[in-house]
């Protein structure tokens, strides 16, 4: 299946300072009235999985609109190529704007992915039965398994059916992490999949805090 992506970035030589809440507030509000004057997609996706999304990658803040968010920020940024950001007004530039149309879905090709912010994957259920688990190849596994059923999970919500297994392999560390005040276990590292992933797409837990960014690192041979 195809995404239509659509990815804002914010030039550095002028710094958001503590861009996460106020960026992130700024347009989740303005897409709520977007998605207000559509109603007529309420039961689409978009209510189901965040087509936009605020993330810092490298430091740097970015928007990712996916689809109906997509449409949303290539419409914000028409009508006006400015966002205010507390005291402080900050310029789009026609750069900061790249447009996609990406693949998604199952590949006969395995790609290598890394998380480029903290990926949540455990419910509090799942946190308790990994520590309760002995052994990294154990450990590992059940990490694998909780991945596949998270791209089973978004693709569900993309409305996209995944017609043979997906399988995957995994080089992640987990790590503590905060969430809204809360200390939660997060992993960061590489895997590999046959499916393919837009780049800075969010999966698992949080996305539409930041978590979860992959990242594609490079193309591994064809299966079989």
């Amino acid at each position: 299946m195809i995404l239509h992506t659509l990815t804002l970035t914010f030039d550095r030589s002028r710094p958001i300072h503590g861009p996460a809440p106020e960026l992130r507030t700024f347009f989740v509000t303005k897409f709520a009235e977007y998605a207000e004057l559509h109603r007529q997609d309420a039961d689409t996706f978009i209510h189901r999985y965040p087509v936009v999304q605020c993330k810092m990658i490298r430091d740097v803040p970015t928007v990712i609109g996916i689809n109906e968010g997509a449409v949303f920020l290539k419409q914000l940024a028409d009508e006006s190529r400015e966002i205010q950001l507390g005291p402080g007004t900050y310029r789009i530039a026609e750069h900061d704007i790249s447009m996609r149309e990406e693949e998604f879905g199952l590949s006969d090709t395995i790609h290598s992915y890394e998380f480029a912010t903290p990926w949540v994957a455990f419910t509090q259920e799942n946190y308790k039965r990994f520590y309760l688990l002995t052994g990294k190849p154990a450990r590992d596994e059940f990490v694998q398994k909780i991945l596949v059923d998270t791209i089973l999970s978004l693709s569900k919500s993309l409305g996209y059916d995944v017609p043979v297994p997906v399988s995957c392999d995994t080089n992640l560390h987990f790590q503590k992490d905060r969430l809204k005040g809360v200390s939660v276990m997060t992993f960061t590292g590489k895997f590999q999949v046959n499916f393919q992933i837009p780049d800075y797409l969010g999966i698992g837990k949080s996305v539409s805090q930041g978590f979860g960014a992959v990242r594609r690192i490079f193309r591994e041979i064809r299966k079989g």
